[in-house]
């Protein structure tokens, strides 16, 4: 009888407390230490006679799925009658390529960083993210140059990469270049790199690339308010998750990142309303999201097809994961042209929060005040806001009621 493989599953791997080894069958075990805190993969294997152990990683870092496809690895060096150690430190002393250079850094700063929305922002736009089995996600902006050896980038590669969203989406490519260029220091400290940082603004880019203009808050390009419930309309005849995303996203007036990463725990359908954990808010405080019928009903929708592994309500591809931070605005670069755009040529997701914000001013009678707090923005100096402690929920919904039906009776009139 064949021995059993592939015994845990990723729930056991994450509450599994009991000390010892735990078997995933043909080498492969979960260690867990006395205290029932710390775990770590092993792979036991015999070689010439003798009982050897391979360390894989912690489980904080390599998930189910790459341990099993670091032990097959293992179990095909064994096949061909190599020592599977000598097999991993070879790997280990392979150059290091910009892509691992990259989770390096990220994983050495990110206990800095306060908003846990920066570390998926950089391990997006570095095209660094993976999936379940340990691969790269094909997301991101830097997928040229991932696997190259921080040695081997060029002025021409970083041009490459910032050139085609230098002007369309200056802030966005900003950081970007400021991302590569932090990479790249820290590659040439640890002795990855010589020479000059070609990612360097000052002296070097500045002459290759305009000098970017500084946005004010919130001047993102912005489809014009009255043309949104007719691509609202035309939005619903798209398939997919990402357009159900887009539409929701539009309707509720939040973040590209609030969406993404929203989860369903965070949901009270009875109450409708959506309430935004502080870590995920520019403002790091709480927001509750009063949801319009139609936001509750793409909810409904999407609750029918989901998947008993998502926690996130609009998941990508991969199960367990989030839609990638660029599949809202493929589906705007699709479908959006044709539409009249303040600020700019195309329109952007986050500028709908603009779209939003003047349909309130120009066509509604609602205070300033509430279209504020709609869009999670902190008005007023320290002490105004300390009085202010209601959120005027019931005075958003109405607002985010009335937002709702001026963009059906437009979207519907579309259709007819």
């Amino acid at each position: 009888m064949a021995r059993a493989i592939n015994r845990l599953t990723a729930r056991e791997v994450q509450t599994l407390k009991k000390p010892g080894r735990h078997a995933d069958g043909a080498g492969l075990y979960l260690s867990v230490d006395p205290t029932g805190t710390r775990k770590r993969w092993t792979f036991l294997f015999i070689l010439n006679g003798k009982r050897r152990e391979a360390g894989l990683g912690a489980v904080s870092e390599v998930s189910l799925a790459e341990a099993r496809r670091k032990a097959d690895a293992m179990r095909a060096a064994l096949r061909e009658g190599r020592d599977p150690l000598e097999v991993q430190a070879e790997k280990e002393t392979a150059p290091i390529t910009f892509g691992e250079a990259a989770l390096a850094y990220i994983e050495a700063h990110r206990s800095g960083w306060k908003n846990p929305k920066h570390l998926a922002q950089w391990r997006m736009t570095l095209s660094v993210q993976k999936d379940d089995d340990g691969g790269w996600r094909e997301t991101g902006y830097c997928t040229s140059i991932r696997d190259k050896r921080p040695a081997d980038i060029t002025t021409e590669d970083v041009l490459a990469i910032l050139s085609p969203i230098w002007t369309t989406k200056s802030e966005t490519a900003a950081r970007l270049r400021g991302r590569i260029e932090a990479i790249l220091d820290a590659a040439k400290v640890r002795g990855l790199r010589d020479g000059p940082n070609p990612a360097q603004w000052k002296g070097h880019m500045e002459h290759l690339l305009n000098k970017r203009k500084k946005l004010q808050r919130g001047h993102h390009p912005a489809m014009d308010y009255r043309d949104v419930p007719t691509f609202v309309g035309k939005l619903r005849l798209v398939r997919g998750m990402a357009a159900l995303a887009l539409e929701f996203t539009i309707l509720a007036a939040t973040r590209t990142s609030e969406t993404l990463l929203a989860r369903w725990g965070e949901i009270d359908l009875a109450e409708k309303v959506w309430t935004v954990p502080p870590e995920r808010m520019k403002g790091a405080r709480p927001h509750r999201v009063p949801l319009p019928a139609r936001a509750v009903d793409i909810l409904r929708l999407v609750g029918q097809i989901r998947h008993e592994a998502d926690d996130f309500i609009f998941p990508g591809q991969k199960h367990r994961q989030p839609l990638s931070g660029m599949s809202m605005e493929m589906v705007l670069r699709r479908h959006g042209s044709g539409y009249r755009v303040i600020g700019g040529d195309e329109p952007t997701v986050h500028g709908f929060r603009s779209s939003f914000r003047d349909w309130v001013g120009d066509a509604t009678e609602f205070q300033t005040e509430v279209a504020e707090a709609a869009l999670s923005h902190i008005e007023g100096d320290e002490t105004e806001q300390a009085y202010r402690r209601s959120d005027a929920l019931e005075k958003r919904r109405k607002l985010m009621d009335a937002w709702d039906t001026y963009l059906e009776v437009g979207a519907s009139a579309d259709r007819k």
